[in-house]
């Protein structure tokens, strides 16, 4: 019998029936599990259901998306100058929007080559006007230093070269919303002299060059350095909000609210520069006004006699100093030492350098010779009173002016020095210097005024009421501003720019905010101590400035551009606000009433004079 493989050996039919029988259970199962499978997946929604619309229409100008329309703004020239920022009031805009910037770098090699040959061009038409005879082009001649420029700043590295695309996608409800907001971005965008276009059969492109996926189909780009692209970087540090503090003013980029606490800074202090006119005065009374809501006691160096007004108001002391007023501040008073902190021997010796520097400001200057025999009859005269390391200030009396004379009369070589002295005790300024204090300081707010006094004068008075009032903070710590109003005229003796310099150096320590305020800015940044001051403030607030003084501004505060005709064309009560390392463009705002007791205008005073004299008529006739 021949042999047969195992595979071709013939089965038995029962086995052959089984097997079909369990593969038919099979199919029929997979079956049934394909249907309920299927019957599953009918009732689940993907993410991709939920995202997409309903129903997508591209017209030739719009994609209409479900019930939503959208329009993309494409940027197709830009003015020769744009400042930091400029397209922030757009994107602070309170709409939907989707914005694609796209960047493409160009080797600085093929731009040189296509720069040199248009700087020939434009050369060569400018030498042959200049033989015609034709009138200057300063189109063609701007061109020229534009393109000189770029070619020195792309050569070093200073500089490097783009494609720019700039996209803007806009959402509305309607067709008519959609063309209403259309047109007021193209408007924005027109104010800034930046030439806009929006999509014409090209909707569906645009709208997907807008899309989180990096792609450009649009390809509109525009020849632009790196500066410039800089300036047009969408996220701008321009928030000024915090949970404490008082209101500022409302922030130009986006209308928030300027929300800050000065005393939550490295130090408070702050200075205020502007021209006169240009709102300084008025945002520190308002910054004042809302600081003695917040429970805070100011003291104000006011040199025209501006805050009576809101002195008056709040029900604050207003202290005229001058030759004939009763008010009097004895520049040789001292401070009560706080705890053991500071030894007696130190606050005295402290007393006789700060008397000392005012000396140097009532003469003019002292020699060696002069300095040394006033240090020693400043000691003398202390000694005079019985104030020495050991005794207990808070029951002695200070001396004047005349215990000084008097030590000097009685010291060999000091007879020129007696001669000088003698003007402020005996002579035309004896009201001045030469009584004990008799000001009352237990008040929130209190105006020293020296608008009376002579131009002379002012810088003595000045340095002897900011000497007062920190021999005040020293004695006693608590949460105090102090103002200083007009301070370049402390900055035009070194002794007085050094005091300030020092105290405002140092007033942290003693709870103190220290306010500087100038119009004459050149004056008092040319000073090393005024330079100093700004250093040592964490706010400043620079409103309009005058041309001449804002080159010396921008070098100082490191500004833009854009930030520095910002303060060249602001309006009233606009400007910069700087808080440690933040700043923002502000727009000082005061309600009715703050504004009715703070302002300055004259026409509004006299308004206000007019209405209260009417009111004390009436209430006298009644």
């Amino acid at each position: 019998m021949p042999f047969k493989p195992l595979g071709l050996r013939k089965q038995p039919k029962e086995k052959i029936k089984e097997g079909q029988a369990v593969k038919k259970r099979e199919v029929e199962e997979q079956l049934i599990t394909l249907e309920e499978e299927k019957v599953y997946r009918a009732g689940v929604v993907s993410i991709r259901d939920l995202i997409a619309p309903s129903a997508l229409r591209v017209e030739s100008n719009f994609v209409q998306l479900g019930d939503t329309f959208l329009r993309t703004i494409f940027v197709v020239t830009y003015p020769r100058y744009i400042s930091v920022g400029w397209n922030a009031p757009i994107l602070n805009l309170n709409s939907t929007m989707d914005v694609s910037m796209f960047f493409y770098p160009v080797q600085a090699s093929i731009i040189l080559k296509q720069l040199k040959k248009k700087v020939g061009a434009l050369q060569a038409q400018l030498s042959g006007d200049a033989e015609k005879g034709a009138p200057r082009d300063p189109l063609r001649e701007t061109a020229l230093r534009d393109i000189e420029q770029l070619r020195d700043d792309l050569t070093q590295g200073v500089e490097h070269f783009f494609q720019f695309a700039f996209y803007l996608t806009i959402y509305a409800k309607s067709k008519e919303e959609l063309d209403k907001t259309t047109e007021e971005m193209e408007n924005m965008f027109g104010g800034k002299l930046i030439y806009t276009k929006h999509v014409l059969f090209q909707s569906e492109q645009g709208f997907n060059s807008t899309l989180p996926i990096g792609i450009d189909e649009l390809n509109i780009s525009f020849n632009m350095n790196s500066s410039p692209i800089a300036a047009s970087f969408p996220f701008m540090s321009a928030e000024l909000t915090s949970d404490d503090g008082i209101l500022y003013g409302v922030n130009r980029h986006n209308n928030s609210l300027i929300l800050f606490d000065r005393f939550s800074l490295q130090n408070a202090n702050m200075v205020v520069f502007a021209t006169s006119g240009a709102g300084k005065s008025y945002a520190v009374k308002l910054e004042v006004l809302r600081s003695i809501m917040q429970g805070v006691d100011v003291i104000i160096i006011d040199p025209e006699m501006e805050y009576s007004h809101l002195s008056e108001a709040v029900g604050g002391t207003y202290v005229n100093i001058s030759l004939a007023s009763e008010s009097k501040v004895n520049p040789f008073d001292l401070p009560r030492p706080v705890g053991q902190e500071i030894s007696t021997e130190d606050i005295i010796r402290s007393a006789v350098i700060t008397a000392k520097g005012l000396i140097r400001i009532m003469f003019g200057s002292l020699t060696p010779q002069e300095d040394s025999i006033v240090d020693r009859a400043l000691l003398e005269t202390y000694a005079k009173k019985d104030i020495t390391p050991t005794v207990d200030l808070t029951t002695v009396e200070p001396p004047i002016m005349q215990d000084l004379l008097e030590v000097l009369e009685g010291m060999e070589g000091a007879d020129t020095l007696v001669l000088k002295l003698r003007k402020y005790t005996e002579g035309t300024f004896a009201g001045l210097f030469n009584s004990p204090t008799n000001v009352n300081m237990d008040n929130q707010l209190v105006v020293f005024s020296v608008r009376d006094l002579e131009d002379e004068l002012r810088p003595m008075a000045i340095y002897t009421l900011v000497n007062y009032v920190w021999n005040i903070v020293r004695s006693e710590r608590k949460k105090r501003l102090l103002v200083i109003d007009e301070a370049w005229w402390l900055m035009m003796h070194e002794d007085s720019a050094k005091f300030i310099y020092a105290l405002v150096k140092r007033c942290r320590k003693y709870y103190l905010g220290v306010t500087t305020i100038t119009q004459d800015v050149n004056d008092f940044l040319r000073s090393q101590y005024g330079q100093a001051i700004v250093n040592n403030s964490a706010l400043q607030l620079l409103l309009r400035q005058s041309p001449s003084a804002i080159d010396t501004i921008q070098k100082t505060f490191l500004l833009t551009e854009g930030e520095k005709y910002l303060l060249l064309e602001g309006s009233e009560g606009e400007g910069i606000f700087f808080a440690g390392l933040k700043h923002a463009a502000i727009k000082v705002v005061a309600s009715y009433t703050e504004d009715q007791l703070i302002t300055s205008d004259p026409a509004q005073l006299l308004e206000i004079e007019k209405a209260k004299k009417e009111f004390d008529e009436d209430m006298g006739a009644r």
